[in-house]
């Protein structure tokens, strides 16, 4: 962990953030950050006025701007959320570390590695604090499900498969369809279940991938075999073509765990031992639950980190790498690189 050496210091109370960006998790955040108690929403930004003016009108947000540039400016903005499309996160998120802002971009953090090295490397020099935004990772049942991986409950964990796979009606002007923003299932839908699989085995040696490509030129639905040391194996599926049933299961030699459908949000999981005894694990979550990644920025920053213990920028960087070496087999590239 990169201890901040800089000189930055926080006002007392809730760390006070901006979000850039207006779409549909840019507005779940905002909500969500009135669950806590450690972050408040002080402005907006957009690169369209009208659009800024509205976000803030649906988001109680106490200030809009129509440039990301005004709100980058503003002293009571602590910290920053980049909700813009995935291609833009890298030039949004050098101006907020250049701005010395505290920044959490929303995942996949960048496009490729190069680009996430890029942003780590900036932030490190400029001691500002920087995240990806996998709320996923801080939600309470992947917190106890790594308290029990810890505690050796699993054994020797040779398997993971997790899946997220969301339907979306054809529309080559939506995001997901556009090669030039991003689009595709692995980006968007694969990072989660390969940030998981990051989580539990760490990095992978060997990686296979096979995909079906859309007619705008994106991945429609891809999997992904990540092999590791001592013959430990993940499966990841993504789709942007078919409704899964959006599960996970961590299993080892001594039980598994199956994480109940929508794994990747504020859900409930199962530990089963090999003799069939089960542990039900529940839990109660306002709101969506991405409220808890605020809490952890906060926590960082006033604690003098540059980055996340539960969820550091190398690892991140290697997930994008991950992802990298997927589309080099499946041949998916982005306008650009």
């Amino acid at each position: 962990m990169v201890a901040l050496t800089g000189t930055k210091t926080y006002e007392p109370g809730p760390l006070r953030w901006g979000i850039i960006g207006t779409g549909g998790i840019a507005g779940q955040f905002a909500d969500d950050l009135r669950h806590s108690g450690e972050g408040e929403l002080v402005a907006v930004a957009s690169r369209s006025t009208a659009r800024a003016e509205a976000f803030a009108a649906r988001t109680a947000a106490p200030r809009s701007h129509g440039t990301h540039a005004a709100l980058l400016e503003s002293d009571d903005v602590d910290a920053v959320y980049v909700a813009v499309p995935h291609t833009a996160h890298r030039d949004v998120a050098v101006a907020a570390i250049e701005a010395g802002k505290a920044v959490l971009v929303e995942k996949p953090f960048t496009v490729n590695r190069a680009q996430a090295e890029e942003l780590v490397k900036l932030a490190r020099s400029r001691g500002v604090f920087l995240m990806e935004a996998m709320w996923t990772r801080f939600l309470p049942h992947m917190v106890r499900i790594r308290e029990l991986l810890a505690q050796g409950r699993l054994g020797d964990v040779r398997l993971v498969t997790a899946e997220h796979g969301v339907w979306f009606r054809r529309n080559p002007a939506h995001r997901m369809f556009d090669p030039h923003l991003g689009g595709g299932a692995l980006l968007d839908l694969g990072v989660y279940p390969l940030s998981f699989m990051s989580m539990v085995l760490g990095r992978p040696s060997s990686v296979l991938a096979t995909s079906h490509a859309g007619d705008t030129g994106v991945d429609a639905q891809t999997a992904v075999v990540l092999g590791y040391d001592e013959g430990r194996q993940a499966v990841a599926t993504t789709s942007m073509e078919a409704w899964l049933p959006n599960r996970a299961t961590i299993a080892g030699t001594e039980a598994r765990i199956d994480v109940d459908t929508m794994w990747y949000r504020a859900t409930t999981f199962t530990l089963t031992t090999r003799s069939g005894a089960t542990e039900r694990y529940e839990f109660s979550v306002p709101g969506s639950g991405l409220r808890f990644q605020t809490e952890e920025v906060a926590r960082c920053v006033r604690t003098g980190l540059l980055e996340s213990p539960v969820l550091p920028s190398d690892e991140v960087c290697q997930i994008m790498g991950t992802m990298d070496e997927v589309r080099a087999q499946i041949g998916l590239r982005y306008p650009g690189e």
